[in-house]
C-alpha cells in the first residue's frame, strides 16, 4: 500500500466521542450508509474495535475510508506509542490508519513532548499512519511541535471551536502559518439548537441551527466531525456542506463568542490562549 502522507484532511467527518458499544456501531453504521467516509475516534473513547468491526461488515474499499484515531497519554512514552497504535490499527481491521493524533498536549505529564511527537513521527516512518497532526495543541505547543518535527508536517490540530469559544488568537496564528485546524465540539453538545440568533439565520436559509454553526465552521476551512445517534441528525448535518452564509450571517456569529469552553479536564488542558 501507498501511504499518501501529504493528502488534506478531509472537510466533513464523524465524531464518535462518548459513543460505545452498540451506539458507535449503529451511528457509524448509518453514517455509512449515508455516505459519511471520514470517522474520527480514538484510543481514549474506547471504541475502536466496535468501529473495526462495523467497518468490517461493510466491506467498503479502503482508499474511500479516511480514518483517525488519537494516541492516549498513558501511551505517550517512546516505548509504549508505536505498539499502542499498531493495537489501534488492529482493532479497526485496517493495515493502517490515515492520521493519527497526539490526543493532548499533557503539560502536566511525565513524557516530554520531544519523547511523544518522536515517536509518532516513527509511527509514520513505519507506515502505521498516512499522516501526524495533534489536538488540544496552543499556540506554544504548536511552536514547540514544528520545532521539534522539522519537516515533518502536521496535519492538523484538533481544537474545540464553535460560536461561543471561536478561539480567535489560535484560528489567526493557525492561519499566518498555513496551519489547518479540526473542530470538534462545533454544535456545542446542543446548545446551537436554542439559540436565537443561529435559529434566526436558520430560518432565513431553510436549514437548522446545527447546519449554520457548522457551515459556518467549514466557511473558516476547518474541518468539522460532528456526532449523532440519530440518523436523520446525521443527514440532517451533512446538508451544511452546501449552506453558503453570507457576511452579515458570519458576522452575527461572531457576536456569540463568551470564551465558554467545555472540554477543560484539570488533569490534562494546557494553559489556553
Amino acid at each position: 500500500m501507498t501511504l499518501d502522507t501529504s493528502a488534506p484532511v478531509p472537510a466533513f467527518g464523524l465524531g464518535t466521542f462518548r459513543l460505545k458499544d452498540q451506539v458507535v456501531q449503529d451511528s457509524v453504521r448509518a453514517a455509512l450508509d449515508l455516505g459519511y467516509r471520514v470517522i474520527d475516534t480514538a484510543q481514549g473513547y474506547g471504541n475502536e474495535a466496535e468501529i473495526g468491526a462495523v467497518l468490517a461488515e461493510r466491506a467498503l474499499p479502503r482508499d474511500e475510508l479516511f480514518l483517525t484515531t488519537k494516541i492516549m497519554p498513558a501511551n505517550y512514552g517512546r516505548d509504549r506509542l508505536v505498539p499502542s497504535l499498531r493495537e489501534s490499527v488492529q482493532k479497526l481491521g485496517v493495515d493502517a490508519v490515515d492520521l493519527t493524533l497526539i490526543h493532548w498536549p499533557a503539560p502536566k505529564g511525565e513524557v516530554k513532548p520531544e519523547e511523544y511527537l518522536a515517536a509518532l513521527a516513527e509511527a509514520r516512518d513505519q507506515g502505521l499512519t498516512r499522516q501526524i497532526g495533534v489536538s488540544n495543541f496552543t499556540i506554544q505547543n504548536l511552536k514547540q511541535a514544528r520545532e521539534i518535527l522539522g519537516d515533518v508536517p502536521i496535519a492538523t490540530n484538533q481544537v474545540e471551536i464553535h460560536p461561543y469559544l471561536q478561539n480567535r488568537r489560535l484560528v489567526a496564528f493557525a492561519k499566518e502559518e498555513g496551519m489547518h485546524l479540526t473542530s470538534y465540539m462545533t454544535l456545542a453538545v446542543g446548545k446551537v439548537m436554542n439559540d436565537e440568533v443561529l435559529l434566526d439565520i436558520a430560518a432565513k436559509h431553510g436549514a437548522t441551527p446545527a447546519q449554520v454553526a457548522l457551515a459556518w465552521a467549514l466557511a473558516q476551512g476547518h474541518a468539522v466531525i460532528p456526532s449523532s445517534t440519530k440518523r436523520e441528525n446525521l443527514e440532517s448535518n451533512l446538508k451544511a456542506r452546501d449552506l453558503q452564509l453570507n457576511e452579515e450571517d458570519m458576522a452575527r456569529i461572531a457576536e456569540l463568542d463568551r470564551g465558554e469552553r467545555i472540554a477543560n479536564p484539570p488533569a490534562l488542558a494546557p494553559d489556553w490562549d
